[in-house]
Protein backbone atom coordinates (compact mmCIF):
# COMPACT_ATOMS: atom_id res chain seq x y z
CA UNK A 1 0.00 0.00 0.00
CA UNK A 2 1.21 3.47 -0.93
CA UNK A 3 -0.14 6.51 0.92
CA UNK A 4 0.07 10.07 -0.32
CA UNK A 5 -0.91 13.56 0.77
CA UNK A 6 -1.34 15.79 -2.26
CA UNK A 7 -0.09 19.37 -2.09
CA UNK A 8 -0.38 21.89 -4.92
CA UNK A 9 1.73 25.04 -5.04
CA UNK A 10 1.33 28.52 -6.54
CA UNK A 11 -2.46 28.80 -6.64
CA UNK A 12 -4.52 30.56 -7.77
CA UNK A 13 -4.61 30.17 -11.54
CA UNK A 14 -7.21 29.99 -14.29
CA UNK A 15 -7.16 26.21 -14.09
CA UNK A 16 -7.56 26.11 -10.29
CA UNK A 17 -11.35 25.46 -10.45
CA UNK A 18 -10.88 22.60 -12.91
CA UNK A 19 -8.21 21.07 -10.67
CA UNK A 20 -10.49 21.41 -7.64
CA UNK A 21 -13.44 19.85 -9.48
CA UNK A 22 -11.38 16.89 -10.65
CA UNK A 23 -10.00 16.27 -7.17
CA UNK A 24 -13.47 16.37 -5.64
CA UNK A 25 -14.78 14.01 -8.33
CA UNK A 26 -12.09 11.49 -7.39
CA UNK A 27 -12.42 12.10 -3.64
CA UNK A 28 -8.79 13.25 -3.44
CA UNK A 29 -8.15 15.70 -0.59
CA UNK A 30 -5.42 18.29 -1.01
CA UNK A 31 -3.69 21.35 0.37
CA UNK A 32 -3.17 24.21 -2.08
CA UNK A 33 -0.40 26.61 -1.12
CA UNK A 34 -1.28 30.16 -2.14
CA UNK A 35 1.05 32.63 -3.81
CA UNK A 36 -0.56 35.81 -2.49
CA UNK A 37 -0.20 37.86 -5.66
CA UNK A 38 -1.75 35.05 -7.70
CA UNK A 39 -4.72 34.91 -5.36
CA UNK A 40 -5.26 38.64 -5.90
CA UNK A 41 -5.12 38.09 -9.68
CA UNK A 42 -7.43 35.06 -9.59
CA UNK A 43 -9.56 35.68 -6.51
CA UNK A 44 -12.73 34.08 -7.89
CA UNK A 45 -10.80 30.93 -8.77
CA UNK A 46 -9.30 30.81 -5.27
CA UNK A 47 -12.72 31.29 -3.68
CA UNK A 48 -14.09 28.46 -5.81
CA UNK A 49 -11.41 26.02 -4.63
CA UNK A 50 -11.90 27.03 -1.01
CA UNK A 51 -15.65 26.49 -1.23
CA UNK A 52 -15.00 23.07 -2.76
CA UNK A 53 -13.25 22.02 0.44
CA UNK A 54 -9.60 22.59 -0.45
CA UNK A 55 -7.38 23.68 2.46
CA UNK A 56 -5.36 26.73 1.42
CA UNK A 57 -1.97 27.38 2.99
CA UNK A 58 0.51 30.26 2.93
CA UNK A 59 3.19 30.19 0.22
CA UNK A 60 4.33 33.83 0.67
CA UNK A 61 3.12 36.93 -1.13
CA UNK A 62 5.65 37.41 -3.97
CA UNK A 63 7.20 33.88 -4.06
CA UNK A 64 10.81 34.91 -3.30
CA UNK A 65 13.87 32.92 -2.31
CA UNK A 66 13.75 33.41 1.47
CA UNK A 67 17.53 32.95 1.75
CA UNK A 68 17.90 36.25 -0.14
CA UNK A 69 15.75 38.18 2.34
CA UNK A 70 16.41 39.56 5.80
CA UNK A 71 14.08 38.59 8.64
CA UNK A 72 12.03 41.77 8.36
CA UNK A 73 11.37 41.06 4.68
CA UNK A 74 10.59 37.42 5.43
CA UNK A 75 8.01 38.38 8.02
CA UNK A 76 6.43 40.87 5.63
CA UNK A 77 6.12 38.20 2.92
CA UNK A 78 4.37 35.83 5.30
CA UNK A 79 2.13 38.43 6.94
CA UNK A 80 1.00 39.96 3.65
CA UNK A 81 -0.04 36.54 2.33
CA UNK A 82 -1.84 35.94 5.64
CA UNK A 83 -3.86 39.11 5.10
CA UNK A 84 -4.88 37.88 1.65
CA UNK A 85 -5.85 34.43 2.94
CA UNK A 86 -7.74 35.70 5.97
CA UNK A 87 -9.83 37.91 3.69
CA UNK A 88 -10.36 35.02 1.29
CA UNK A 89 -11.69 32.73 4.01
CA UNK A 90 -14.00 35.45 5.31
CA UNK A 91 -15.41 36.13 1.85
CA UNK A 92 -15.90 32.40 1.25
CA UNK A 93 -17.73 32.00 4.55
CA UNK A 94 -15.34 29.17 5.46
CA UNK A 95 -13.73 28.78 8.88
CA UNK A 96 -9.95 28.81 8.67
CA UNK A 97 -9.15 25.83 10.88
CA UNK A 98 -5.63 25.08 9.64
CA UNK A 99 -2.72 27.28 8.57
CA UNK A 100 0.07 25.28 6.93
CA UNK A 101 3.04 27.06 5.35
CA UNK A 102 5.44 26.19 2.53
CA UNK A 103 8.55 28.06 1.48
CA UNK A 104 8.81 28.88 -2.25
CA UNK A 105 11.32 26.59 -3.98
CA UNK A 106 11.71 24.73 -0.67
CA UNK A 107 14.17 27.49 0.30
CA UNK A 108 14.01 27.50 4.10
CA UNK A 109 15.95 30.73 4.53
CA UNK A 110 19.62 29.79 4.56
CA UNK A 111 21.30 31.31 7.62
CA UNK A 112 17.88 32.40 8.89
CA UNK A 113 16.42 28.89 8.89
CA UNK A 114 16.19 28.48 12.65
CA UNK A 115 14.87 32.00 13.13
CA UNK A 116 12.21 31.37 10.48
CA UNK A 117 11.12 28.13 12.11
CA UNK A 118 10.72 30.04 15.37
CA UNK A 119 8.75 32.73 13.54
CA UNK A 120 6.38 30.17 12.00
CA UNK A 121 5.81 28.67 15.44
CA UNK A 122 5.29 32.11 16.96
CA UNK A 123 2.74 32.97 14.26
CA UNK A 124 0.79 29.79 14.99
CA UNK A 125 1.26 27.91 11.73
CA UNK A 126 0.20 24.26 11.74
CA UNK A 127 2.63 21.44 11.02
CA UNK A 128 1.37 18.79 8.62
CA UNK A 129 1.37 15.38 10.27
CA UNK A 130 4.39 13.62 8.77
CA UNK A 131 4.96 11.00 11.47
CA UNK A 132 4.38 8.07 9.09
CA UNK A 133 7.03 9.18 6.59
CA UNK A 134 9.60 6.37 6.80
CA UNK A 135 12.63 7.79 4.99
CA UNK A 136 15.92 8.11 6.86
CA UNK A 137 16.84 11.26 4.95
CA UNK A 138 13.63 12.96 6.10
CA UNK A 139 14.81 12.87 9.71
CA UNK A 140 18.48 13.43 8.88
CA UNK A 141 17.51 16.75 7.26
CA UNK A 142 15.35 17.70 10.24
CA UNK A 143 12.21 17.79 8.12
CA UNK A 144 10.31 15.89 10.80
CA UNK A 145 10.92 18.80 13.18
CA UNK A 146 10.31 21.74 10.82
CA UNK A 147 7.00 23.60 10.95
CA UNK A 148 6.84 24.25 7.20
CA UNK A 149 5.57 21.64 4.77
CA UNK A 150 8.24 20.02 2.58
CA UNK A 151 7.69 17.11 0.18
CA UNK A 152 8.93 13.60 -0.50
CA UNK A 153 8.19 13.60 -4.23
CA UNK A 154 8.22 16.45 -6.77
CA UNK A 155 6.56 15.72 -10.12
CA UNK A 156 8.62 18.54 -11.74
CA UNK A 157 5.90 19.18 -14.32
CA UNK A 158 6.67 22.91 -14.06
CA UNK A 159 9.79 22.25 -16.15
CA UNK A 160 7.63 21.49 -19.19
CA UNK A 161 8.06 24.79 -21.01
CA UNK A 162 8.76 25.88 -24.60
CA UNK A 163 12.41 25.26 -25.41
CA UNK A 164 13.21 23.69 -22.03
CA UNK A 165 14.06 20.29 -23.50
CA UNK A 166 11.98 18.75 -20.71
CA UNK A 167 8.82 17.05 -21.89
CA UNK A 168 5.73 15.59 -20.31
CA UNK A 169 7.15 12.18 -21.21
CA UNK A 170 10.04 13.02 -18.89
CA UNK A 171 7.52 13.66 -16.11
CA UNK A 172 5.91 10.27 -16.67
CA UNK A 173 9.31 8.58 -16.90
CA UNK A 174 10.41 10.05 -13.57
CA UNK A 175 7.24 8.72 -11.97
CA UNK A 176 8.50 5.20 -12.72
CA UNK A 177 12.08 5.87 -11.56
CA UNK A 178 12.98 3.49 -8.68
CA UNK A 179 15.80 5.79 -7.51
CA UNK A 180 15.17 9.48 -8.34
CA UNK A 181 18.00 11.96 -7.76
CA UNK A 182 15.91 13.80 -5.17
CA UNK A 183 13.24 12.50 -2.85
CA UNK A 184 11.75 9.02 -2.63
CA UNK A 185 10.57 6.68 -5.38
CA UNK A 186 6.93 7.38 -6.15
CA UNK A 187 5.75 3.78 -6.42
CA UNK A 188 8.00 2.12 -3.87
CA UNK A 189 6.07 -0.44 -1.85
CA UNK A 190 4.82 0.94 1.49
CA UNK A 191 5.83 4.47 0.52
CA UNK A 192 4.30 7.40 2.40
CA UNK A 193 4.44 10.62 0.45
CA UNK A 194 3.84 14.32 0.54
CA UNK A 195 3.43 15.00 -3.18
CA UNK A 196 4.29 18.29 -4.87
CA UNK A 197 2.25 19.47 -7.88
CA UNK A 198 1.66 22.99 -9.21
CA UNK A 199 -1.34 24.98 -10.42
CA UNK A 200 0.22 26.55 -13.51
CA UNK A 201 -1.67 27.79 -16.55
CA UNK A 202 1.58 27.60 -18.52
CA UNK A 203 1.67 23.83 -18.01
CA UNK A 204 -2.04 23.58 -18.84
CA UNK A 205 -1.42 25.34 -22.14
CA UNK A 206 1.27 22.84 -23.12
CA UNK A 207 -0.37 19.71 -21.67
CA UNK A 208 -4.14 20.17 -21.21
CA UNK A 209 -5.31 18.30 -18.13
CA UNK A 210 -1.74 17.54 -17.03
CA UNK A 211 -2.80 17.06 -13.39
CA UNK A 212 -5.41 14.48 -14.39
CA UNK A 213 -2.97 12.61 -16.63
CA UNK A 214 -0.45 12.40 -13.80
CA UNK A 215 -2.69 11.72 -10.84
CA UNK A 216 -4.70 9.12 -12.77
CA UNK A 217 -1.52 7.03 -12.81
CA UNK A 218 -1.61 7.02 -9.02
CA UNK A 219 -5.31 6.18 -8.96
CA UNK A 220 -4.61 3.26 -11.29
CA UNK A 221 -1.94 2.01 -8.88
CA UNK A 222 -4.45 2.24 -6.02
CA UNK A 223 -2.47 4.86 -4.14
CA UNK A 224 -4.39 5.87 -1.00
CA UNK A 225 -4.77 9.65 -0.96
CA UNK A 226 -4.88 10.65 2.69
CA UNK A 227 -6.68 13.54 4.32
CA UNK A 228 -4.35 16.27 5.63
CA UNK A 229 -3.69 15.93 9.34
CA UNK A 230 -1.91 18.42 11.59
CA UNK A 231 0.16 18.18 14.77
Amino acid sequence: MIKALLTIDDMASENTPDIADWLVSKNIPAIMFAWGQNVEKHRDEALYALKRGIIIGNHSYTHPYFSKLDMKECRKEIEKCEEVLNGLYVDAGVERKYRPFRFPYGDKGGNNKNALQSLLKEMGFDKVDDREIPYKWWKERGLDRDIDTFWTYDFEEYNVRPGSGFTFEDVLKKMQDPAPAEGAALFEENAVHILLLHAHDETEEMVPGYYEKMLSKLVERRVEFIKPGFI
